[in-house]
């Protein structure tokens, strides 16, 4: 997935916003103040991007064993966040949909008013991102 593509991706949710808590480089994407995503260029320019994703525990387990790219979280709870490294080894609807899981599991946790209002905006069945 091309780092653009996941850039898109992740300012498509509501509310969303991008900022830099940690200086220039990795981009934290946030609902209501709390970290859904977080992207890092690669360190060289060879080497791919990556990002941070929130995860439910086991399902994490699962997408650790099936895809080698898919690591516990960089930096982070290694329960509940995996690193995925964006070299095209993970399909790009398979990233979408493990964005899609980490935004919703951060707006699940908000309160009443900020969940209902942001989750109110994808509905039950959760649209394809980049769907209006």
């Amino acid at each position: 997935m091309k780092p653009s593509r996941f850039i898109e991706a992740a300012l498509w949710f509501p509310e969303a916003v991008e900022t830099e808590p940690f200086g220039p480089g990795p981009l934290v994407y946030k609902v209501c103040d709390r970290m859904f995503a977080l992207f890092m260029e690669g360190s060289d320019g060879d080497a791919p991007a990556r990002a941070n994703l929130k995860c439910d525990p086991v399902h994490a387990l699962e997408l650790r064993d099936r895809f080698p790219a898919v690591t516990p979280g960089y930096h982070m709870n290694k329960d509940h966040w995996n690193t995925v490294v964006l070299d095209g080894t993970v399909p790009e609807d398979e990233v979408l949909e493990m964005l899609r899981d980490s935004y919703t599991l951060v707006a699940r946790g908000l309160r009443k008013a900020d969940r209902e209002r942001v989750l109110a905006v994808l509905g039950d069945d959760l649209p394809e991102i980049g769907d209006a």
